[in-house]
């Protein structure tokens, strides 16, 4: 198996809708009501919202690709793009998002691998991450690569309130 990461630009815009709604809709619809998705889904992967994230100096995205097919991709954040201030001088992992496909491959260590390297290139000393407090399976991966919990904040599926915890792994 060969896992290549390429950066992605504003010209990716249409494969990174497809893959983050793909994505998206395969791991929440079973466990959310699916008006509440579909709402989420029709606001947060608009190509013009994704576009403009693009288009971010301070986010960075990485398609994945397993023997040269699209299986997943990697949103990173820093200063003034992450989606909430939870610690100083870190770097955010915003989205790791990966067809179910491809997923208990190694493909997610590869994509936290590369957030550490970014981390450490923008001399970030820590990282953290919101993830949904019923997803146990991405709870247990983000611990056993050395994240601890931090705290938690609201994130909203459409009009409903859910919680994220909040991970940090420090780089110290």
């Amino acid at each position: 198996m060969t896992i290549q990461l390429k950066s992605c630009t504003v010209a990716d815009v249409h494969a990174l809708q497809t893959i983050s709604m793909e994505t998206f809709d395969e791991t929440f619809r079973a466990t959310n009501d699916p008006e509440s998705l579909d709402a989420y889904l029709e606001k947060a992967f608009t190509l013009e919202k994704l576009e403009k994230e693009l288009a971010n100096p301070d986010s960075f995205f990485y398609f994945a690709y397993v023997n040269e097919e699209l299986a997943g991709y990697l949103k990173v954040n820093i200063n003034g793009a992450q989606s909430d201030k939870v610690i100083d001088d870190a770097l955010e992992i915003e989205r790791i998002y990966i067809r179910s496909a491809y997923q208990r491959h190694g493909l997610g260590k590869v994509l936290i691998q590369k957030s550490i390297d970014i981390a450490r290139e923008k001399n970030k000393q820590n990282m953290w991450l919101g993830v949904w407090e019923k997803n146990e399976k991405a709870i247990r991966f983000y611990k056993g690569m050395g994240f601890v919990l931090h705290g938690a904040h609201s994130f909203y599926m459409g009009d409903e309130e859910q919680t994220d915890l909040i991970m940090i792994k420090s780089l110290a």
